[in-house]
């Protein structure tokens, strides 16, 4: 078999198992442009007819949207600085200081990421609950202020991965350690930086599980647990709340679009080294 055959080949099996991905947003897409009679037809109408644009000025006029919205972004926000701060300045040290004990506090903390979420879930509130910050959006931002031992690990593989070389250079010149971390590794790490800031925002704005447990004022919800509200208030409406889905999953496409290159690109550099 030649290799021009074995590409497409290849190309044509991605293509494949890219449609079975895609098939479930197309469906979500067809389904929001539909009128409630075309929702339960026997036979699939990918192309509905007539489009019903309308369903997404309904949706949003259902439940407070933009509120929601504000909600979502002050979390996300707030998270991706978080993550990114106190995951870069321990991968650094993890990765580029020597110092006694630095592997075994390492694999300390890598093994922290085998501890399910619902082991610490009780002990967390209740420490949040004695701050009086439940009700607040604190519970949902501070704690990444305090590190993230995948994006840690992520950070630490790409800090590997650059020369030892340029951090000598630099040392010889008189910077410290701290200036050899933001003027040299942190500007080489934009792609690891955003790949970290990405996995952080799409946790925080599809995160369900927090905002249900530490926000009890309903002017306080974010978009996953209003389109929760709005399945439960509207669940016969399903070309309605699959218009709603759509227009809370576009914020996340649109970001992977703008970061896409820089995305892949520090995915494939994580990881180079051990």
């Amino acid at each position: 078999m030649s290799k021009r055959t074995t590409a497409l080949l290849g190309h044509a099996a991605l293509i494949i198992i890219g449609i079975f991905f895609l098939a479930p947003a197309a469906f979500m897409v067809s389904t929001s442009l539909k009128a409630d009679d075309q929702v339960f037809e026997p036979f699939i109408r990918w192309i509905p007819r007539p489009a019903m644009w309308s369903n997404y000025k309904s949706a949003l006029e259902y439940f407070p949207f933009w509120l929601y919205l504000r909600n979502t972004l002050i979390i996300c926000i707030g998270t991706v600085i978080g993550t990114v701060v106190s995951a870069a300045l321990p991968a650094y040290g993890f990765a580029r200081l020597r110092w006694k004990g630095r592997n075994v506090f390492f694999f300390i903390m890598i093994a922290t990421i085998m501890l399910p979420g619902q082991v610490t879930m009780l002990p967390v509130f209740l420490m949040f609950r004695t701050l009086g910050w439940t009700g607040t959006f604190l519970p949902l931002i501070v704690p990444a202020f305090f590190g993230n031992a995948f994006s840690i690990f992520l950070l630490r593989q790409f800090f590997l991965g650059i020369p030892q070389e340029l951090s000598d250079a630099a040392r010889i010149d008189g910077c410290s350690e701290f200036a050899i971390f933001l003027r040299i590794i942190l500007p080489l790490a934009k792609p690891a930086l955003a790949t970290v800031a990405l996995f952080a925002f799409m946790g925080a704005w599809t995160d369900f599980q927090g905002p249900l447990i530490y926000l009890h004022d309903e002017h306080q919800y974010t978009l996953a647990i209003g389109l929760s509200g709005f399945l439960g208030r509207h669940g016969g409406e399903w070309n309605l709340l699959m218009a709603a889905s759509t227009v809370v999953t576009i914020p996340l496409i649109i970001a992977f679009l703008l970061a896409q290159k820089t995305f892949i690109e520090g995915i494939a550099l994580t990881g180079t080294k051990g």
